[in-house]
């Protein structure tokens, strides 16, 4: 087991990518603080563990919750190797028809914002305890790539992007290493969104493969990441998307 005895904090926990990472942590020996909104489902999540998960309530948005965050997994746990900031949000709406409060303030202050504030007191936590660690954004290919409907969170992600360069130069001297994973169309309640929209059958053939990543698919992508096998990856945002970004939409039919 790769991250036996290695502490891990989860944001956005209870669904999708967050909920696979945790999955995939505990099976792998870590012990893990699922974090997310919903303190009743963090509770739900953590009496499957038996001791091995703690919930906890956070809102990423503010940023003494977030430091609490990391005092508490520290306080719990006895010390902290991994913080994984995944909490996101979006919603699929044309520029045009934007409320910038609904559909740009609130998805920045959570995709962009509660980022910033994982990076800052993970960061600021491993300095105080001196050792090393290691920070994991969650970011997307639409970072990377201009879509429809997705103004926002594509800026957002895009931040994400940059603020794991910095980031990761700025603590290289502490020894704490900082990556990003960016999916492709992963099969969660975030992308069914095209599916009410009647465009389900077409995105899924917009995959290089003619299927959709799962969500455990990504999460064995951040247990490399936090372990000691990518100890070389730093800075760097890692694309699993199963060669999305690497094509156009097929003009000839698929069989």
């Amino acid at each position: 087991m790769r991250l036996k005895d290695k502490v891990a904090v989860v944001t956005g926990a209870c669904g999708g990518i967050g909920l696979a990472i945790v999955e995939k942590f505990v099976a792998e020996g870590a012990r893990v603080l699922a974090v997310d909104l919903d303190g009743a489902a963090t509770e739900q999540l953590a009496s499957q563990y038996d001791g091995a998960v703690k919930g906890l309530a956070v809102d990423v948005t503010d940023y003494s919750q977030v430091e609490q965050m990391v005092d508490t997994a520290t306080q719990h746990f006895g010390t902290l190797d991994v913080v994984i900031n995944n909490a996101g949000i979006g919603n699929a709406k044309m520029l045009l028809d934007h409320d910038p409060v609904e559909d740009f303030d609130v998805v920045t202050d959570v995709n962009q914002k509660g980022v910033y504030h994982g990076i800052l007191a993970a960061g600021r936590k491993f300095k105080a305890l001196g050792k090393p660690g290691v920070i994991l954004n969650t970011s997307s290919i639409y970072g990377q790539m201009a879509a429809e409907m997705t103004f926002t969170y594509n800026v957002s992600k895009a931040a994400v992007d940059m603020m794991t360069k910095c980031a990761a130069l700025e603590l290289a001297p502490y020894n704490i290493r900082v990556a990003a994973v960016a999916p492709g169309r992963v099969d969660t309640p975030m992308l069914r969104q095209y599916e009410a929209l009647g465009l389900w059958e077409h995105i899924r053939r917009e995959q290089m493969r003619n299927e959709f990543t799962q969500p455990s698919e990504i999460a064995d992508v951040f247990a490399f990441l936090a372990s000691a096998e990518s100890n070389c990856i730093n800075g760097s945002t890692v694309c699993a998307e199963d060669g999305f970004l690497n094509f156009k939409y097929p003009l000839l039919p698929q069989e």
